[in-house]
Parts: C-alpha cells; sequence; structure tokens
C-alpha cells in the first residue's frame, strides 16, 4: 500500500476528496468538475478514483447504473498521526498569539472607556 502522502500529493485527488468532504457524489458529478478545472479526460479522473478507493480514501457503492464515492475518514488516522508529531511545535505558538489578541482587545476597550 502506498504511503498517505503518496495519495495525497496530488492535486486532483486532494481536489476530488475536497468535493467528497462535503458529501457523497456520483462519478459523473466528480468528472464534471475536476475534468473543468483540471482539463483532464474522464478516464484519467477515473483512474484517480481507482486510487483514492484502492488506497482507502474514498470508498464505491453501486446506486444503479451510477457509482457514488464517498471519503473513507478511517484512512485519514495515518495523515493525523503524522501530523500529531509536529502539533506540540505549532500550538505554543498559536496560544502566545490567542493571548497577545487578548491582550490587545483588552487594551483597546481600556481606551474607549477612557
Amino acid at each position: 500500500m502506498m504511503h498517505a502522502f503518496d495519495i495525497l500529493g496530488d492535486p486532483v485527488r486532494r481536489r476530488i476528496l475536497e468535493l467528497l468532504a462535503d458529501g457523497q457524489r456520483s462519478s459523473g458529478e466528480i468528472v464534471e468538475v475536476i475534468a473543468a478545472e483540471f482539463s483532464i479526460s474522464q478516464p484519467a479522473v477515473s483512474q484517480h478514483l481507482r486510487v483514492l478507493r484502492d488506497s482507502g480514501f474514498a470508498t464505491a457503492q453501486a446506486d444503479g447504473r451510477r457509482r457514488l464515492y464517498a471519503v473513507a475518514p478511517e484512512r485519514f488516522d495515518e495523515v493525523d498521526a503524522w501530523v500529531q508529531r509536529f502539533r506540540r511545535t505549532w500550538e505554543p505558538r498559536f496560544e502566545a498569539l490567542a493571548t497577545e489578541v487578548a491582550r490587545g482587545k483588552k487594551a483597546r476597550r481600556g481606551e474607549e472607556e477612557s
């Protein structure tokens, strides 16, 4: 199985996942958007869908003659675990930023009341 970032490194596959994050979509809907945005053919979009399905990032189910795709959230656990290792690096900075923003708001309120 390919590493998660090998799959997510492709901008077409990332865009497909963004579309699926908003809810289940038919392959036809996906092809319409992706073909327009990336100027690629229907078979090329189908290949990207197959990679996402085979790698566990998306699921597909038959609905009559069409295929409905959805995000498979379990596969994102690997991505989250990798990112989690770095989260401790930036979280203190965001906390410090939030403190400074709160101080700035408090100072402005104090100036307005004077």
